[in-house]
């Protein structure tokens, strides 16, 4: 298996309430949507919506008896690393504005960043982290050793 992540698939409640939020509360352009499935491509990856309950089947079959549905922390988050942390407080606000929920409010984090927690409209909990010792391109791919950044030249 090469080491590498294609799609990340968020079972969601309300296929159009979260389109919305991504697409125009946090304005990001749809990539493909058929009528029960959205995706958005993202530098290196999509990350699509699908109705949770599908997902479910889809993931687990018909008749495995586990509910699509669950409470508490679902040990999963994702990650928007961002150029400053200015710029982590810009993007929590618009989540807020979206219909997100702040669920951590920015701050200085223990390993040396900054960062904050908001939650989509179905729960999904996004980091939002500025990191001085990780580098981003320009197109946004992140470097775990700042030596490595922009290898385009």
């Amino acid at each position: 298996m090469e080491q590498r992540v294609s799609v990340i698939t968020l079972g969601v409640t309300d296929l159009a309430r979260s389109r919305g939020f991504y697409e125009q509360g946090m304005g990001w352009v749809v990539g493909d949507s058929a009528a029960q499935i959205v995706f958005f491509q993202l530098n290196g990856m999509v990350l699509a919506l699908y109705p949770r309950e599908a997902l479910a089947r889809d993931a687990l079959g018909e008749d495995v008896g586990v509910p699509a549905t669950g409470s508490g922390f679902a040990g999963i988050t994702l990650a928007h690393n961002v150029r400053s942390p200015a710029a982590v407080d810009e993007v929590l606000a618009q989540a807020e504005r979206s219909g997100g929920r702040i669920v951590k409010a920015a701050a200085k984090a223990f390993w040396g960043g900054y960062s904050g927690y908001f939650a989509d409209p179905d729960g999904h909990l996004w980091e939002v982290a500025y990191n001085p010792f990780w580098t981003l391109d320009p197109d946004g791919t992140i470097w775990l050793d700042a030596e490595l950044g922009d290898q385009t030249g």
